[in-house]
């Protein structure tokens, strides 16, 4: 491992006031935090004044990276015409109006309402509930189950993070709860069975799918959710046919299909949402992350008429429509989802996605040659590369090694951010990233990608 230096003062009050999450706690204390002082751009800065290219956007989500003077404006321009307000009891903002216009404006299916929320969490938590109402006002009051993935990702409230498909976010938090079912995970180059193609494959998910939904009973479940690009469980981009064959078992059985587009949406994949990308025709929609460019907190659920006019029954039934949050809507966080869906159409960032992406894809399969390197994917401008500890066999590193979290730090000390997911090292800059800060986001990582060699080689993990 690599020496570690002097903690600073700043580090050391952090340890001793902050939480963090997703980390190993239990080391915090000896390696301490990075902290990060300021950003400009793709690049931000830490409180020793060394530049990092921020090759995950943050969180998957500063798709303007930072700093943008456009995006500082509007959000200066509405703190001083209106810093807070809400939308219950029927009271309404101009900020929340205009977004919601442009949402349906920009939606790849027909959509009436949207639906605000803080986090694209707080988002896929609002899809079950509002599942389960929509289906308590259709007389279905027995059609709740929800269908997630292995190695899916929704977040981190007590239901989204129980249609999560990773083990970390159930063990030792009694998850998941009741009414969730999890099928499996699309991703060929791991789970692919020797000989088979990649149609057979798919063949293979769609029946263990039919009858996962024969043996829980079609009238039990209410809808299927999907990443169209699976973020935070490896970057996993499923086979071509794999929606499309999916979406002809939903139909058959009823179910409606949640794309959740908190990390795929707003021209990540070199169109406004995944679901276009891989040929999903989702019922209901959830955003977040880019819908802001990360310059505040906001979400969203975007959800057509015919599921809207059972809200309303209900709601005249009960006596009113009894969800919503605080910050939901936050005029903030809107005035700048209007400004940032602005910026994206007037300077054609989908465009400079798909202009980029070669650019990406050739980076990432010259990194596929590396002995370290199992697989590499990609779509538009979010990525992955999967390491192993044999390439012809595909066999893993034993996940105590914590190979893909040294590698984060050699790319962290090679001054690129990136992001461990078990073995996997995700990439998603900013949406503005210029060839030229692309080759250098990558020759940097190929500078940490031989530092993780040598490590290997001389601690003999393989």
């Amino acid at each position: 491992m690599l020496d570690q230096p002097p903690l600073t003062n700043l580090q050391t009050r952090d340890i001793e006031a902050v939480l963090h999450p997703y980390t190993p706690l239990h080391k915090l204390k000896t390696n301490g935090p990075l902290v990060i002082e300021r950003g400009e751009g793709v690049f931000v800065y830490d409180t020793q004044g060394r530049d990092y290219i921020e090759g995950m956007s943050g969180l998957w989500c500063a798709g303007l990276g930072f700093g943008d003077e456009e995006m500082v404006e509007a959000a200066t321009r509405q703190l001083r015409t209106l810093p807070y307000y809400h939308l219950f009891g029927a009271k309404g903002m101009e900020p929340a109006i205009e977004l919601a216009e442009k949402l349906k404006e920009i939606a790849p299916v027909p959509i009436s309402k949207v639906f605000f929320t803080s986090s694209g969490s707080e988002a896929n938590d609002t899809q079950v509930k509002l599942a389960w109402y929509m289906n308590n006002a259709m007389g279905r009051p027995n059609k709740k189950k929800i269908i997630s993935r292995q190695k899916a990702y929704h977040g981190v409230t007590i239901m989204a993070a129980s249609l999560t498909g990773l083990p970390y976010n159930h063990i030792g938090w009694d998850l998941p709860v009741d009414r969730v079912v999890h099928t499996d995970c699309p991703h060929f180059y791991r789970f692919g069975e020797a000989g088979e193609t990649e149609v057979e494959f798919v063949a293979r998910l769609v029946k263990s799918l039919r009858d996962l939904i024969e043996r829980e009973g079609p009238g039990t479940i209410a809808a299927m959710i999907a990443e169209p690009i699976m973020g935070a469980g490896g970057v996993i981009v499923p086979p071509a046919t794999y929606f499309a064959e999916i979406q002809k078992v939903l139909d058959e059985h009823d179910i409606m299909m949640i794309s959740d587009e908190v990390i795929n949406g707003f021209g990540r994949t070199g169109n406004w949402w995944g679901a276009q990308t891989m040929g999903m025709t989702p019922k209901t929609i959830s955003a977040a992350k880019q819908l802001t460019a990360a310059y505040a907190p906001l979400g969203a659920v975007l959800v057509p008429q015919d599921v809207y006019d059972a809200y309303v029954s209900h709601s005249e039934k009960i006596g009113t429509f009894g969800h919503g949050f605080t910050y939901g809507g936050h005029p903030l966080g809107c005035a700048l989802g209007v400004k940032a869906i602005e910026i994206y159409q007037r300077r054609d960032i989908l465009g400079h996605v798909r202009n980029m992406t070669p650019t990406f894809e050739a980076r990432l399969k010259k990194i596929a040659d590396h002995p370290l390197v199992g697989e590499v994917r990609s779509a538009g401008l979010v990525g992955g590369v999967e390491m192993v500890a044999d390439k012809a066999t595909k066999r893993s590193f034993d996940p105590k090694k914590g190979v893909g979290a040294q590698i984060a730090k050699f790319c962290e000390n090679r001054r690129v951010i990136l992001r461990a997911i078990g073995d996997t090292i995700a990439f998603c800059p900013p949406m503005v990233i210029t060839e030229a800060e692309l080759n250098e986001l990558f020759d940097r990582f190929e500078l940490a990608l031989a530092d993780a060699e040598a490590w290997v080689s001389r601690e003999g993990l393989r």
